[in-house]
């Protein structure tokens, strides 16, 4: 629920709201260094509110705004200090149509890293076609491309694994897009970043065939889109469990 802070963008306010009330709460840095908060209660509640506000300054006009060091083709050899952090960012489960499509995009890049991230954003964006899928997770990165369309987060995990196969470090994002800003309809969206040393993680929106700059609020980043999801919790009781979201996004 929580943007976070980092060169590409400032948080200027923030407020969470639990209602009822939790009877206790706890705010930290998770594993993967997002910020969290995990609330407990002393009872049973019928319902759940949670309601989260936030103002964020975006400051990165210019998404190429680095020096790439040392990793200039793919398939990439990160410096080898940095293997052991990022060695979990680099392998993802094996998929034969996910290692060809990223191949083709290397081929067609002629090896060059930035390259292929441009080619494979805008490859995934030419190729797929794009739809709104309100519930359930992302879809396997194969899946995605055996049917042929996906959403934003379908879309995301497909870049990732396709930048894994290429040994690029990268993982999921969750967070806003203002395109979606005073419409009818606000969304979360998701995309992808990948490692580049001289520029840190960079993001990659496949669904709109843009490097992210900032017209994006990222709020969490991780390995797999689980970890990034904004709200996770259990409930007990013999009934079921509906949730129902309300975005505003308004741009300044």
């Amino acid at each position: 629920m929580r943007p976070r802070e980092d060169p590409a963008q400032r948080l200027l306010l923030y407020n969470l709201c639990l209602d009822p009330a939790a009877a206790g709460s706890t705010e930290f840095i998770d594993q993967e260094g997002n910020s969290a908060v995990r609330a407990w209660f002393a009872a049973p509640v019928k319902s759940l509110g949670i309601h989260s506000r936030f103002q964020v300054e975006t400051r990165r006009a210019n998404p190429f705004d680095f020096l790439l060091e040392g990793l200039e083709r793919v398939p990439a050899a990160y410096p080898e200090a940095l293997q052991p952090v990022l060695c979990a960012y680099t392998e993802g489960p094996p998929s034969g149509a996910v290692e060809e499509f990223a191949r083709a995009a290397a081929q067609e890049a002629g090896g060059g890293t930035l390259e292929f991230l441009r080619i494979l954003n805008r490859r995934i964006f030419d190729s797929l076609r794009y739809r709104i899928r309100d519930h359930g997770r992302p879809l396997a990165a194969g899946q995605t491309l055996q049917a042929g369309e996906g959403s934003c987060r379908d879309f995301a995990v497909l870049f990732a694994e396709a930048c894994r196969t290429m040994r690029l470090a990268a993982r999921f994002v969750s967070g806003y897009d203002t395109a979606a800003a005073d419409g009818d309809r606000a969304d979360m969206h998701a995309w992808a970043e990948v490692y580049l040393p001289g520029g840190g993680w960079r993001g990659y929106d496949p669904s709109r065939a843009l490097a992210v700059g900032d017209s994006y609020v990222a709020v969490a980043a991780s390995l797999t889109p689980e970890l990034a999801a904004p709200v996770t919790g259990s409930h007990g009781g013999n009934g079921g469990s509906v949730m129902e979201t309300a975005i505003r996004l308004t741009v300044e």
